[in-house]
């Protein structure tokens, strides 16, 4: 009788937990900087990307961080109004926001290898990459020996969640239970937290549509692939000496810090820049996105003291 009624509640809360992931799947999704996008086929992935101003001016890439909710739309403060000087790309990432997002086991070498060939496309461009990311710009310029007129790493970092952990990324991928997992993980109370955290450094300026379009954007077919790979370390690069690369890069670099940030803190950031003797700015009052919270002082640095020809 015992094993009966537990094998009736089991069944039943698998049904409702199917439920629950099929109810919060497929969002409404608008389009990240409220501008329609393009599509650039790459290695049988088709990768959206949003592109604006004249493209006769400088070209400037922006290159979102990696997270759950990861998507150029970390960017949506700023691309209008770096639009009046710059011609601005900016893509969603394979596995992330309008990009497609297979069931893949995503590695940190598939983002270097994207960051390469999406920027080789372009002809002396500013690049500004943030987080995880910004470790991937950095390395692909240095693999390839990229013409970059500047680089523009944002709270740059080599190393998230040390060490690698294959069940995580196996529960993640499950078909039910992992994608039960993965939803509370991006639940609107949760992205809210982790922005609380360690994205804003200041609550009230983490706005309902940010967390709708985190929300949106992470409850998408395919979602949780990436993420899975980023949370069990494997889009982290361990083996990589940021330090060591950025001083080997025969080009300008800025390196931009939030006065709040901890995770990793300031000292960091400085000390990156040191070993490259690269310009760092910080701007106070600000976490692991400036650029967000403080889009005035992030379009000033760009515009006003920019690197030109």
């Amino acid at each position: 009788m015992k094993l009966r009624t537990f094998l009736s509640g089991a069944v039943l809360g698998a049904g409702a937990l199917a439920a629950y992931n099929d109810r919060v799947s497929d969002q409404p999704f608008p389009t990240p900087l409220d501008h329609e996008m393009a599509t650039w086929k790459w290695r049988g992935f088709d990768i959206a990307y949003t592109e604006l101003g004249d493209p006769n001016d400088p070209t400037l890439l922006l290159f979102h961080g990696i997270n759950a909710a990861g998507s150029s739309h970390e960017f949506r403060y700023v691309a209008d109004s770096l639009a009046d000087s710059y011609h601005v790309v900016a893509p969603d990432l394979p596995g992330f926001g309008h990009s497609d997002r297979p069931p893949l086991m995503y590695s940190a070498r598939l983002y270097v290898t994207f960051v390469r060939d999406f920027l080789a496309q372009y002809d002396d461009p500013t690049v500004v990459a943030s987080s995880l990311t910004g470790a991937y710009a950095s390395v692909a310029v240095s693999e390839a020996a990229l013409d970059v007129r500047e680089l523009v790493l944002v709270c740059p970092t080599a190393t998230t969640i040390p060490g690698q952990r294959t069940w995580l990324r196996a529960l993640l991928r499950t078909p039910l239970v992992g994608e039960g997992l993965y939803n509370a993980l991006t639940s609107k109370r949760a992205i809210r937290y982790f922005l609380k955290d360690h994205g804003f450094a200041d609550a009230r300026r983490i706005t309902e549509e940010w967390v709708a379009y985190d929300y949106a954007t992470s409850h998408q077919e395919g979602a949780r692939y990436a993420p899975a790979s980023f949370v069990s370390g494997y889009l982290d690069l361990p083996d990589t000496d940021l330090r060591g690369v950025l001083a080997d890069l025969d080009i300008p670099i800025r390196i931009v810090w939030g006065g709040a940030a901890h995770l990793p803190p300031v000292e960091t950031g400085r000390e990156l820049a040191d070993s490259c003797g690269g310009g760092f700015v910080v701007i106070e009052d600000a976490d692991l996105l400036p650029h967000a919270e403080f889009p005035g002082q992030f379009v000033t640095l760009l515009t006003e003291t920019r690197v030109t020809a």
